[in-house]
C-alpha cells in the first residue's frame, strides 16, 4: 500500500458570505465566490505549498463549491504534478435555507445552545450528517492508496467544519473534543504527516476555544 507522506486539507479563502452574510439572502451557498482578500490569503497558501511539496506528485480533492475551486486555481499547483478531482462529499455543511435572516440568527442561536455536532438546520445538515459522508469519502480514500504509483501527496481543499470533521473521524476523536475546537482561517491549513512508525499526526492543532467535558461525567 503506497500511503502518502502527506495529507494536506485546506480551508478556503474568504468568501462573499464570510465578508457579508447578507449575500445569502441573494445567492446560493456554493456559488458564493472568493473575495480579493480570498484569492490573496489562497495565493498565500500556494506559495507555501509549492514550497513544500517541491516536485512530488499530488493527489487533490476539491470540494465543488464555486469558493473552493477558486482556492485550488489560485494555489497555482504544477499541473503535471497534480491529479484533481472534485469531491460532492468535502462540500460545506448544508445550512437549508438562508434566506430568512431572522429564522437565520434563531437557528444558530438554536445550535450554539445544542451543539454543532449534533443539530440539525431545518431543511439542511447537522455535523453528524458531515461526519457521516466524510467517513464515506475516507473508505475511498483508504483504497486509494493501494495503488502502487499513489502520489506522495493528498491535498484536500474544502471547508472549515469539513476539515475538522475529517481529523475527527481520522484521529477517532470524541464529540467533546470536537465540540471544544475552532475552525481554521480562511486560506489556512493543516497536515497529517506520516511518522516513521506509519502513524500519521498533525503539524499543528486547531484552537480551542473552550475546554472539553466528557459526556460521561456527572453533573
Amino acid at each position: 500500500m503506497a500511503r502518502p507522506r502527506r495529507i494536506v486539507l485546506v480551508r478556503h479563502g474568504e468568501s462573499e458570505g464570510n465578508a457579508d452574510d447578507s449575500v445569502y439572502e441573494r445567492e446560493p451557498d456554493h456559488a458564493l465566490r472568493l473575495t480579493r482578500k480570498g484569492r490573496e490569503q489562497a495565493a498565500a497558501a500556494g506559495l507555501r505549498l509549492r514550497e513544500l511539496f517541491g516536485e512530488e506528485t499530488i493527489s487533490a480533492y476539491v470540494s465543488p463549491y464555486r469558493r473552493t475551486l477558486q482556492t485550488f486555481r489560485e494555489l497555482r499547483l504544477d499541473p503535471t504534478r497534480v491529479r484533481m478531482r472534485e469531491e460532492p462529499r468535502l462540500r460545506e455543511q448544508d445550512w437549508g435555507n438562508w434566506q430568512d435572516r431572522t429564522d437565520v440568527r434563531l437557528q444558530k442561536a438554536y445550535r450554539d445552545a445544542y451543539g454543532h455536532f449534533f443539530y440539525r438546520f431545518a431543511q439542511g445538515e447537522s455535523g453528524a450528517d458531515v461526519y457521516d459522508r466524510v467517513g464515506s469519502f475516507l473508505e475511498s480514500l483508504y483504497r486509494s492508496f493501494e495503488a502502487p504509483d499513489h502520489p506522495e501527496n493528498v491535498l484536500l481543499v474544502t471547508h472549515g467544519l469539513t476539515m475538522r470533521l475529517f481529523c475527527m473521524r481520522w484521529f477517532h476523536w470524541s464529540v467533546a473534543e470536537f465540540e471544544a475546537l475552532s475552525n481554521p482561517g480562511n486560506g489556512e491549513f493543516r497536515m497529517l504527516l506520516r511518522g516513521p512508525d506509519g502513524r500519521y499526526r498533525m503539524d499543528r492543532p486547531f484552537e480551542r476555544w473552550t475546554t472539553p467535558e466528557p459526556y460521561d461525567l456527572d453533573g
